[in-house]
């Protein structure tokens, strides 16, 4: 692959930074950015190669580095031995070129001004959440004068190409009802609804549409930011990701996926079960071509056998109905938008709801870690979906991401410990996400990064 080099500058945003903030960013050492930035930089230049190993991502292009450098009138980018993908005649895409200056905002604003700011404690609850807040802000991502019309999309990265056009024609019948997007900014059922929403928004003579994609370093690689997407946000981690798409999102919206994807299920289903959320509005539908029919079968009845059958009141399953999909949602957001101004919270960020510790601390997926978990029904609904939500967040980091493929290659696949009535479920589900090749990008064999263990 061609591997250019070029420089440029920032178009209003970020033309200036601190000399201790350039000297972190060019900080090789451990406790340095340049790594992370770097990292992050490569994939959004690499952004429409479909490969979801970042660890070959990072091999492919060794050679790769971006530096910044400072200079009088401000400062200018240095981008060497870049894939050739993000040039066009020599010339850097625009929107790949403000992609990679949102990388370098939110990676500098969460160094200095989140991680390195004695105001925030991130052990706390509170902080926590006033740091996602503060990092949407500073994005811009905080749209105050609009009422409700955001729907978040989850769904797989690697999905069937019926399931991609069903995708777009989801997001065809959203952006008709002038609603925006906000997706994990990659590619397969991220990148279908938006894309099916900018002819929709055309046609509507939408001309402030937005495609906002959220996502965090430790994923980026797998999932670079689709070329439509026009509000690109990192967070600093998974749980803060996920955190920032339910306060800021109105509704959500489930396309077919693998095991990221049933993460974010858990992840919401369980904020939707804490008795505190009880009569809280928020729109969930899991929707697909009606030849997915048994996908959802399967997540639902496992989240019926785990979690109990009280947890379908929170979602719908719609198949095959992109209209009713629209339709409902159309409807949830209005519900929403009456409930917000009755209890005088804000549209454009969600603070009534509540969010425990447990969603948000982050979790780090070791081999002893992912062993802890308590993988038990003995607890209440909302505590087994954060245990169950972080099992599944490992084994998507030994699928992709770049230090749980290494930890696996080093010590193996991960062990999951539990009783025999929750396991036995969840290797069926398992299992049905590999036969379905929901676990990697089309033709890859897959090898399991974990295993089960049941308890006595």
């Amino acid at each position: 692959m061609q591997k250019l080099n070029t420089l440029i500058r920032p178009e209003g945003s970020l033309e200036v930074l601190s000399r201790l903030e350039v000297a972190e960013l060019l900080d090789t050492s451990e406790s340095g950015l340049h790594d992370i930035y770097r990292r992050c930089s490569l994939a959004v230049l690499n952004s429409g190669n479909h490969e979801d190993d970042s660890c070959a991502v990072l091999d492919r292009f060794k050679s790769f580095d971006i530096r910044v450098l400072q200079q009088e009138r401000g400062i200018q980018l240095e981008v060497m031995n870049a894939p050739g993908c993000a040039f066009v005649d020599g010339e850097m895409i625009k929107g790949i070129r403000d992609h990679l200056f949102s990388v370098l905002r939110d990676i500098v604003y969460t160094s200095t001004e989140i991680v390195a700011n004695p105001a925030f404690d991130l052990s706390r609850t509170e902080d926590i959440t006033d740091a996602v807040f503060h990092i949407l802000r500073n994005a811009t991502a905080l749209k105050p004068n609009e009422p409700p019309n955001l729907v978040v999309c989850w769904g797989g990265h690697s999905i069937k190409t019926e399931e991609y056009h069903y995708a777009k024609v989801v997001g065809y019948e959203l952006g008709l009802r002038g609603m925006d997007i906000c997706t994990g900014c990659g590619p397969g059922a991220m990148k279908g609804p938006m894309k099916g929403a900018t002819i929709a928004h055309a046609k509507q003579r939408e001309n402030h549409a937005r495609y906002v994609g959220i996502t965090e370093p430790g994923i980026i690689a797998a999932e670079p930011p689709n070329p439509i997407v026009n509000e690109l946000v990192i967070m600093p981690d998974i749980e803060k990701r996920l955190e920032a798409f339910v306060r800021i999102g109105h509704g959500v919206i489930v396309f077919p996926g693998g095991v990221g994807t049933a993460e974010e299920i858990f992840y919401l289903l369980g904020i939707l079960l804490h008795p505190e959320n009880k009569y809280l509005p928020f729109p969930l539908i899991l929707t697909g071509p009606s030849n997915s029919g048994d996908y959802f079968r399967h997540i639902d009845e496992f989240l019926a056998t785990t979690i109990g059958p009280q947890v379908r009141q929170h979602y719908r399953i719609i198949v095959g109905n992109p209209t009713e999909v629209a339709r409902a949602m159309k409807k949830g957001m209005d519900t929403v938008r009456q409930f917000r101004q009755l209890h005088h919270d804000a549209f454009f960020f969600n603070w009534l709801m509540k969010i425990e510790k447990d969603f948000q601390m982050p979790f780090v997926p070791t081999h002893a870690n992912m062993a802890g978990l308590e993988l038990q029904r003995d607890q209440p609904p909302h505590q087994l979906a954060a245990q169950l939500r972080r099992a599944f967040s490992g084994i998507v980091a030994g699928n992709v991401k770049a230090e749980g493929i290494q930890s696996i290659q080093k010590h193996g696949p991960f062990q999951l410990n539990g009783e025999a009535a929750l396991l036995q479920p969840l290797d069926e589900l398992l299992s049905a996400f590999v036969a379905q090749g929901r676990m990697k990008l089309p033709g890859n064999h897959y090898e399991p990064c974990y295993r089960l263990r049941e308890l006595p």
